[in-house]
């Protein structure tokens, strides 16, 4: 004690006692602060490696940090269900601005795919990416896929045809036929609303509701056509134009041979 005493007015002692009570706050601090779980640490790093892949192949059209640019739109809050929807369908990174964005083939894994919709999904809260059992139609009864259909019809046959197949839409845009979309990106697409498609929040449509509908469109793949020719499964629209153009220029036809023949006939 007289050895401290003595040396409490020395110079370096208020240094000293600084740096020994920062230590121990330090030391304190780290025995009652929550250590990082496994999971939390995979989180971490697959955000890293999706600001990685982000800052590369999507940043110069939606800017650094999500934010937007005039060549795209802003991605705070959209969630990583849009991100997976779009990357998953091969219609993100575009190539070019479009009137509407195709599908093409996707060119990241799924890994890949995850790690940019994990940090995008960091940036602000949105639609999560859905669990199998939220979207499979797997298990539904006969009854149910037709009550999917009777939802199918009332929400999206306006755009995507009676059955799916899809249709056109004003200003160059069309509803894309729905034959070949996966069952999680029917359920992505239908709760982040992509391009002009609106939004089908779980307000408006409940998670089983939608698996009604995903189960009512499997089941058109499969279906016989018994009234012959799907033409494209668009509906009236096609069958119209079939009936205009065969039908009708038939009869045409028939009428101007009908007609020649009987001039001839006089």
């Amino acid at each position: 004690m007289k050895f401290l005493s003595k040396r409490r007015k020395h110079s370096a002692a208020k240094p000293l006692l600084l740096v020994l009570a920062l230590l121990a706050v330090g030391l304190g601090y780290s025995f009652v602060a929550p250590q990082q779980t496994s999971a939390e640490t995979e989180m971490t790093q697959q955000i890293e490696e999706g600001k990685a892949l982000f800052d590369v192949s999507c940043s110069s059209c939606h800017g650094l940090n999500g934010e937007g640019t005039t060549q795209g739109p802003s991605l705070i809050g959209v969630g990583a269900a849009s991100v997976d929807f779009q990357m998953g369908t091969g219609r993100m990174p575009a190539a070019r601005p479009e009137v509407q964005i195709p599908a093409r083939p996707v060119i990241y894994s799924q890994e890949q795919i995850d790690a940019v919709a994990a940090y995008v999904a960091s940036l602000g809260t949105g639609p999560e990416v859905p669990q199998e059992d939220q979207y499979s139609p797997e298990g539904l009864t006969a009854e149910e896929v037709a009550q999917g259909g009777a939802l199918f019809r009332a929400n999206c046959s306006a755009c995507h045809g009676i059955v799916g197949g899809g249709g056109a839409l004003p200003n160059g845009k069309y509803a894309p036929s729905l034959f070949e979309t996966e069952d999680v990106h029917i359920w992505e697409a239908m709760r982040t609303g992509p391009q002009q498609m609106p939004v089908f929040s779980k307000d408006v449509l409940h998670d089983e509701d939608v698996r009604k509908i995903i189960g009512f469109i499997d089941a058109q793949q499969d279906a016989p056509t018994y009234g012959g020719q799907p033409i494209g499964s668009n509906g009236p629209v096609s069958e119209g134009f079939w009936i205009f153009i065969v039908g009708i220029g038939g009869l045409i036809i028939v009428g101007g041979w009908i007609a020649k023949k009987g001039a001839r006939a006089r």
